[in-house]
């Protein structure tokens, strides 16, 4: 059977990339910049619905016409929607992928109606697309958690070693959840949920493939890597005002490191949800 031609662009790609490799190869120190340069690239793809959010969190922040007939936040949750049927019909996503990640926006939703409910940050402006003091759009920063977390698996073909049981992490995940809430009204577990993170998942290591070598990294130097970067674009949210927390009515200053420890066990939640459709893949020995 003659195989199908391939597209111009393919072949030039190919060539480019014949070229790079060689370049690369002819010392460690470039083979370790050329292997950087691509993670760096393929967590930007990772993040392409997260990072689409924040160029339009801050685009509409720096140029929204204060005349415009729609309000700033209404356009943000129809850029969302418009994100994400872009996604799924160019199957940068698949449908299963989809519906987990509307799990995180349902239950972001139902976490943002309560935390707003207890001031522990606001939406300072008016929409008509909203519950109560949530707009819609806020649900989809969730989703976009869930989103990274279902594209870096492919893109990098992480596979892991010593995965607590899956019913383990299901009983965590949905004890972090529930003291999300619980913690307003009886003693805040947060240090025995990281303690309880910490041992069901110290043993375990995740293997990635960023260029054409095989790398490693424990689990939870991973997850809290993820935890960090979601922090910055909290603050670059904050910025722009997509959200404020009190203190950041009057001005904007920086998000308390605190919020760390919440967005790594969001990060949790997130991976387990993530689990129902990416089971996680034992790398071979």
């Amino acid at each position: 059977m003659t195989p199908s031609p391939r597209l111009p662009l393919e072949v030039w790609g190919r060539r480019l990339m014949t070229r790079a490799e060689a370049w690369a190869d002819r010392s460690r120190l470039r083979r370790y910049a050329y292997e950087f340069l691509w993670f760096g690239l393929k967590q930007g793809w990772a993040c392409l619905f997260g990072g689409a959010m924040l160029a339009l969190i801050l685009g509409t922040f720096l140029f929204w016409p204060e005349e415009a007939p729609l309000a700033r936040y209404d356009f943000l949750v129809l850029g969302a929607l418009g994100i994400q049927a872009l996604m799924l019909a160019f199957r940068l996503e698949s449908w299963e992928e989809a519906r987990v990640i509307f799990l995180f926006h349902v239950a972001g939703t139902i976490m943002e109606l309560f935390k707003t409910w207890h001031g522990s940050w606001i939406y300072p402006e008016e929409s008509v697309l909203r519950i109560g003091a949530v707009p819609l759009f806020s649900g989809f920063m969730y989703a976009a958690v869930g989103s990274y977390i279902a594209r870096v698996q492919r893109i990098f073909h992480i596979r892991v070693r010593n995965y607590p049981p899956l019913w383990t992490t299901w009983g965590l995940a949905a004890a972090i959840y529930v003291n999300f809430f619980a913690h307003h009204w009886l003693p805040d577990v947060r240090l025995a949920l990281f303690a309880a993170t910490g041992l069901l998942f110290m043993r375990g290591w995740f293997y990635f493939t960023a260029d054409r070598t095989r790398r490693s990294m424990p689990l939870l130097l991973g997850y809290g890597l993820v935890a960090l970067f979601i922090w910055f674009a909290e603050n670059l949210g904050t910025f722009a005002r997509a959200w404020v927390y009190p203190g950041q009515e009057g001005g904007w200053e920086m998000v308390s490191l605190n919020k760390l420890g919440a967005w790594f066990l969001l990060m949790i939640i997130s991976v387990v949800l993530v689990s129902i459709v990416h089971r996680p893949e034992e790398e071979g020995r």
